[in-house]
């Protein structure tokens, strides 16, 4: 009995071990995140740098990644996309603070422009969480340009998702 419970016990910590997981050096989970990551315009004074993320096991058949940042809170009613970027190439598991991964294509953001958008929640609301998803994908490359909306690099996204793995921060505007 005592050997068949020590089996189990390893089994899921080998299991829990392999999971498709992303951390960062520049933001925690639950946690606030710095200036750093805040936008630096609609009146917000940030460095506007995107996160250093890292991820790893991701699942069996993986041929791409995607990167995208979300804040479910933001009063639009859908939403707010900060960063959306896709075809990352299979060998790459991290982007450095500020960059974006060789070969892939970042596309709009509810700022209207391609690229990294910090957070930026409305003065005097409460802190909005932002979802940051690696997507773990099957195939090499969307067919997206730089001007896809969020909506649809998300319709894409699902469409070929094998997994995704999430870190979700917080932001609340200074007042």
């Amino acid at each position: 009995m005592k050997a068949m419970l020590l089996t189990a016990l390893l089994m899921s910590q080998t299991i829990f071990a392999a999971d498709f997981s992303v951390r960062s050096s520049d933001i925690k989970a639950d946690t606030p995140m710095s200036a750093k990551q805040e936008f630096n315009g609609f009146g917000c004074s940030g460095a506007n740098l995107s996160p250093q993320l890292q991820w790893q096991n991701a699942p069996a058949g993986t041929k791409s990644f995607a990167i995208t940042i979300f804040d479910p809170d933001a009063p639009t009613g859908s939403g707010w996309w900060h960063w959306n970027v896709v075809n990352i190439p299979a060998s790459t598991t991290s982007v450095a603070t500020g960059s974006v991964p060789k070969g892939a294509l970042e596309t709009r953001t509810d700022y209207g422009t391609a690229g990294f958008g910090g957070a930026c929640p409305p003065a005097g609301d409460p802190a909005h969480r932002y979802i940051h998803t690696i997507w773990a994908l099957d195939v090499e490359q969307l067919p997206l340009d730089a001007q896809a909306s969020g909506a649809l690099v998300g319709y894409m996204l699902n469409q070929h998702k094998l997994g995704t793995a999430q870190l979700i921060a917080t932001y609340q505007r200074k007042k």
